[in-house]
């Protein structure tokens, strides 16, 4: 997976566009993790077509995360430019890609954008199951990119369109307008499950959509904790939106702690079940063990998480917290040995 980070890295870096050049690659470098972590989705598929997968995964969560910051940029067109870029994601998994060569091109960054989009469609064809899950990965491509648009133009057009498009999308589903809003926003994580199922050669169309319901609850859980435990940066941002809505912590937690049990319950009915609740439990222990949830309004939330999903949560959450301890006592080190460096090189050592 680092080898197609650096290869998209090596790409970026080739964009003309100072400005387009500079957010694709503070993408790539501030949330490449991300990228990384969805890769692990790869291992759920065959050793077969594990390859054909880290790739498709790798652009495609590359590509989100470039589209993500393409439409934060201040635009008169709203929500029109977003949908105009977030066109060449959604129509990875279209029968055909019916845009015209004129079209392409639409972030202007000489075809970065593009070539992503290239590159996990080409993946995506090399899997056994690809056309069982296509338009599975269709919708839920679409959910992720209509979310996106519409949360970037409400400071203009308003959180009412917001709401009514989520109020509309939960009707048929296990999940409250709420946690649609935050499931969707990045619903990309269903995505990548798709495409690792789309290496198992015996994945149907109903079993597509049963994986895709787990992960918009799994990432509706995902979203929520982490406007949960990063509530001030939230702040700032308007992520934290995702649980404004709840009207008191006991509310909010409530769903959550709905949310796990129902993602827990979803995942038990589908094949290999075991890696998919590995998959959630990993997903709280994330977010559960930063530092952000020991504050006074996480911590009795994540007392009750942590109740509901013993004992499969124990060994997550001891991975999780090591491997935190580990990435602060890294950081302290390389920060004492700069400042060794800097009085090395002032004659004070």
């Amino acid at each position: 997976m680092k080898t197609e980070l650096r290869r998209w890295e090596r790409r970026a870096g080739a964009i003309s566009d100072p400005a387009l050049k500079t957010l694709a690659l503070e993408k790539l470098r501030d949330e490449g993790f991300t990228a990384e972590a969805a890769a692990m989705l790869a291992t759920f598929a065959p050793r077969s077509h594990r390859t054909s997968a880290v790739q498709a995964i790798v652009a495609l969560e590359v590509m989100y995360d470039y589209l993500d910051g393409l439409s934060e940029r201040p635009s008169s067109d709203l929500p029109g430019e977003s949908e105009r870029l977030f066109e060449a994601f959604t129509h990875i998994f279209g029968a055909n890609d019916s845009r015209d060569h004129d079209e392409h091109d639409a972030a202007g960054d000489g075809g970065y954008l593009d070539e992503l989009a290239e590159a996990v469609r080409s993946s995506l064809a090399q899997l056994p199951a690809a056309g069982a899950i296509v338009e599975v990965a269709r919708g839920s491509a679409e959910r992720s990119a209509q979310a996106q648009t519409r949360m970037h133009a409400a400071p203009a057009l308003g959180a009412e369109q917001l709401e009514q498009w989520a109020r509309q999308r939960a009707q048929g589903t296990a999940l409250e307008w709420r946690e649609l809003l935050a499931g969707a926003a990045s619903s990309v994580i269903a995505l990548h499950a798709l495409i690792a199922a789309a290496g198992e050669e015996r994945t149907t169309s109903a079993e597509a959509s049963e994986l895709d319901a787990v992960y918009l609850s799994i990432s509706a859980l995902g979203t929520m904790l982490d406007s949960l435990v990063d509530r001030q940066d939230d702040a700032s941002t308007g992520a934290g939106e995702f649980i404004a809505h709840y009207e008191t912590p006991e509310l909010l937690g409530d769903a959550l702690v709905h949310l796990a049990r129902q993602a827990a319950a979803q995942a038990r009915r589908l094949p290999d079940n075991a890696r998919h609740l590995m998959m959630l439990v990993g997903i709280v222990a994330y977010f559960t063990s930063d530092p952000g949830a020991r504050s006074q309004l996480a911590r009795p939330t994540v007392a009750r998480l942590h109740t509901e999903l013993r004992p499969m949560i124990t060994a997550a959450l001891a991975v999780m917290r090591t491997w935190r301890l580990a990435k602060l006592m890294r950081q302290r080190m390389l920060k004492r040995a700069r400042i060794a460096s800097r009085l090395a090189a002032r004659g004070k050592l």
